[in-house]
């Protein structure tokens, strides 16, 4: 096994799955790839805010962005992290007073994972 793959490894055990851009960067930019889970790393570790915490928040700035595909993913580390159904609603009222139906409407696929 390459470092990448060792890297991706690493990324998707603590994200619960494996993001598709994670292994374009590790094939581009081995590098890249480093900064990437450094990064990462800081959103999903507890520090004064709990993990679960700053990915919600994470998934409320997607959500303003428009990113349908970047909630998605968000959605899937909150649920990983320990986020309830309630939670998550709670952070879509955040979604809808902060930024609208259109931010809203980008967590369509996204809501589908709390059925």
């Amino acid at each position: 096994m390459g470092e990448h793959e060792k890297l991706i490894e690493d990324m998707s055990e603590k994200l619960g799955f494996t993001p598709e851009i994670l292994k374009t960067l590790g094939e581009l930019d081995p590098e890249f790839l480093h900064k990437y889970k450094r990064c990462n790393h800081k959103l999903l570790s507890d520090g004064a805010l709990p993990a679960k915490v700053k990915i919600m928040i994470a998934l409320a700035v997607v959500a303003s962005k428009q990113c349908e595909r970047c909630t998605v993913v968000q959605m899937q580390s909150a649920l990983k992290n320990g986020a309830t159904k309630e939670e998550i609603m709670e952070v879509m009222d955040v979604i809808f007073i902060t930024s609208g139906a259109p931010a809203v409407a980008a967590c369509r696929d996204a809501l589908k994972l709390l059925k």
